[in-house]
């Protein structure tokens, strides 16, 4: 599988298709590795990858601190996450590319968007994550790993995380770096030996930066209203974390948004691929991204 080293992190991904690239942030959470697309509910049902590889070079990578890819211990938040992205763009040579992410990887294109805006030729936002129970949610997991690391230690969080194949998503006592402190005894062994204390502040500064509101994270409204040329599609969700209001959030915000206004049981392997690649042909005849 290749892989790149970004700011010092390896990213694992892959190229599938020709045409306009079209760069494509996981869903999953803290679990955002490039399989999801093919794998992981909604996604799977809709048969999205395939599809769009037909028309466009769909780049895939698995999200920092996922799957095959590498991680820093840190006080993380959004800009961390765009600058892999970017960092992806910038090593396989490209200047500008589409972007769509699913579920929790809209907040990361709707912050690349704002801060690279030249980079950016057109959005695809589908089944935003936010909404006051995604909050909440996010606030609960990662006060239930830092309780579990203060009984424990940092050695029982990396024990515990070696001992299951579960996602921080999924088991909170395994914390947000769990991928990497299977895949990598250096990194393991520099975990065990942090301090506790500043751990302990990384890890609350993480979840008040990252989820600090009751809609979209990541980017303020008043960014999202200046973003007047890039084109977006916004497909709804329809759950405790993919909140419909997240959704009508983005729409409200956005200026140049189209908005399917579809309920998720319509959305299917038919309906979405075709709405998805109008959108990309729309933007790509309005703002081209890289031949």
């Amino acid at each position: 599988m290749p892989h790149v080293e970004i700011d010092g992190i390896r990213t694992a991904y892959e190229v599938i298709g020709s045409g306009p690239p079209l760069l494509m942030f996981s869903p999953g959470g803290f679990n955002a590795v490039r399989n999801n697309w093919s794998e992981l509910g909604v996604y799977k049902r809709l048969s999205l990858l395939p599809a769009l590889s037909e028309r466009f070079r769909c780049i895939v990578f698995d999200r920092r601190e996922a799957g095959e890819s590498g991680g820093r211990v840190q006080r993380l938040d959004w800009r961390d996450l765009v600058a892999q992205g970017i960092g992806l763009l910038d090593r396989l040579g490209i200047s500008r590319a589409h972007l769509m992410g699913g579920c929790v990887g809209c907040s990361i294109v709707a912050r690349a968007s704002v801060d690279h805006p030249s980079r950016v030729a057109g959005m695809v936002l589908y089944s935003p994550a936010g909404g006051p129970r995604y909050r909440m949610g996010q606030h609960r997991r990662f006060v239930q790993h830092l309780a579990f690391a203060a009984f424990e230690g940092l050695d029982g969080v990396v024990d515990h995380a070696r001992a299951t194949t579960e996602s921080f998503s999924q088991d909170p006592r395994v914390g947000p770096w769990a991928s990497v402190l299977r895949s990598d005894e250096e990194f393991a062994a520099a975990y065990r030996g942090l301090d506790p204390a500043w751990y302990e502040a990384v890890v609350t500064g993480t979840a008040r930066v990252m989820f600090d509101r009751d809609t979209v994270p990541g980017v303020e409204p008043e960014d999202l209203l200046s973003l007047e040329d890039v084109p977006t599609l916004i497909v709804p969700g329809d759950d405790a974390s993919h909140a419909p209001s997240a959704a009508q959030y983005l729409r409200e915000c956005l200026p140049a948004a189209r908005y399917w206004d579809a309920p998720v049981a319509e959305q299917t392997s038919t309906s979405a691929p075709q709405q998805i690649l109008a959108a990309l042909d729309e933007a790509q005849a309005r703002r081209p991204a890289d031949a």
